[in-house]
């Protein structure tokens, strides 16, 4: 099992655990409402110190009834995952498409891994690109330059094995 599996495993077992271990330990048996929310818990410890205690504010909404609170609440909840795992995943679109980019801009110029400038000479692929970012090819061309000197530099000087790498 590798190191991943078992941290996860872990974590999904310490979760169960919380969930679980309250319910199983009888936790909160002697309460009205033994699982009540902070806001409630808050409330009850208000009233027991200053019986006349009266609120800053009141709530714009009050639903008629807990269930439907608890539902509102898991909306809530639900529209704020579907925010954070769409963002996420638009970060994690555009990292793989800023990646695949270099490998287009490449096929699109006629310089493929199959042969060409690549293949021969150790600086034959970073001269002719220095080349097209000197005569104003643009960003993708300096995209490109910077990516295959990486790569150059990764694989030890060999295009070929450099564009090999990358695929």
């Amino acid at each position: 099992m590798s190191r991943n599996a078992r941290i996860n495993t872990l974590l999904l077992v310490l979760v169960a655990a919380l969930a679980v271990l309250p319910l199983a330990l009888g936790l909160g048996d002697h309460k009205e409402e033994p699982f009540a929310g902070a806001d409630a818990e808050a409330e009850t410890a208000i009233t027991e110190i200053d019986p006349d205690y009266e609120p800053w504010f009141s709530p714009l909404y009050e639903p008629p009834s807990g269930e439907i609170e608890s539902a509102l609440f898991a909306l809530q909840a639900a529209i704020g995952s579907g925010v954070l795992a769409y963002y996420f995943g638009l970060r994690r679109g555009r990292r793989q498409g800023e990646a695949r980019t270099p490998a287009r801009v490449r096929s699109e110029t006629g310089r493929g891994s199959g042969g060409g400038a690549d293949a021969g000479d150790d600086d034959s692929g970073a001269a002719s690109t220095a080349a097209d970012v000197s005569a104003g090819a643009g960003a993708e061309a300096e995209v490109e330059a910077e990516v295959e000197a990486e790569a150059d530099a990764d694989a030890g000087g060999s295009g070929e094995a450099a564009s090999r790498r990358r695929d």
